[in-house]
């Protein structure tokens, strides 16, 4: 594994063939490796570190919200949690819950140095509000912790998955649900998805012209090439189009 790894995959060695896609999240020095060799392989994206956003109101269970923002925080001292809540006496509570099970988990010294690192409380005036947060922020993980969860779904715009529901627990795309657990994190949830098989699909466009069609359009495609100073582009078109008109 690692950034040598990837450079196997990516210029291949007598043991390891090369390859046209590496896909998957690793350390930074994979994320690192992935960087340096796109362009010479296609990649699915720059992955890490992990990151968390639930929004909280009065509804939310203090344990599930704070159980779920330390499933994050446990597996790095620079992962994200962020908790976005309606109110003070909410963040209040959730922070108790959190000191009370960081107590009793095996890494919580690493998620109690993520929170301390890059934990993050807002409080906002109402769940919309809460959603625009969400959506600046692009989550990798964007949990809904309140009473109208589902009516906030058409809202949120970028995410790399949404979790709806005081039982639609993130842990669960993490281990058996269908959403793909690898998704985008830092902000690239505004122009990425999640891991998919589209990743693995290339799309090849087609182009099949008869000569009726070819004349409807040959003039525009000239005059186009034309004004672009692409003469040879436009001689393409004029030498098939005259031969058609039987010049």
């Amino acid at each position: 594994g690692g950034a040598q790894a990837i450079a196997a995959l990516a210029y291949g060695t007598e043991t390891v063939p090369a390859v046209d896609l590496i896909c998957g999240p690793g350390s930074a020095w994979v994320t690192a490796a992935k960087k340096l060799v796109y362009g010479n392989v296609g990649i699915d994206g720059l992955y890490g570190p992990t990151e968390t956003l639930v929004i909280a109101d009065e509804s939310a269970d203090p344990r599930f919200t704070a159980s779920d923002l330390i499933a994050q925080a446990e597996h790095d001292v620079i992962a994200m949690p962020i908790l976005v809540a309606v109110s003070e006496e909410i963040v209040d509570k959730i922070e108790e819950e959190i000191d009370r099970q960081l107590a009793e988990l095996p890494r919580g010294n690493t998620a109690s140095a993520a929170f301390n690192n890059r934990g993050v409380a807002v409080v906002v005036d109402n769940t919309a509000e809460a959603v625009d947060v969400a959506n600046a922020a692009a989550p990798e993980h964007l949990c809904i912790l309140t009473e109208d969860a589902e009516d906030l779904v058409d809202s949120v715009t970028n995410a790399g998955g949404l979790f709806v529901g005081e039982w639609s627990a993130e842990v669960m795309a993490d281990y058996v649900a269908g959403p793909s657990h690898v998704m985008p994190t830092a902000g690239t949830a505004r122009f990425s998805s999640a891991l998919s098989v589209r990743d693995f699909v290339r799309v090849t466009p087609v182009l099949t012209f008869d000569d009726d069609t070819f004349l409807t359009l040959s003039k525009d495609a000239e005059l186009l090439a034309k004004l672009e100073g692409l003469h040879g582009h436009a001689a393409a078109s004029e030498y098939r189009r005259r031969r058609i008109i039987g010049e």
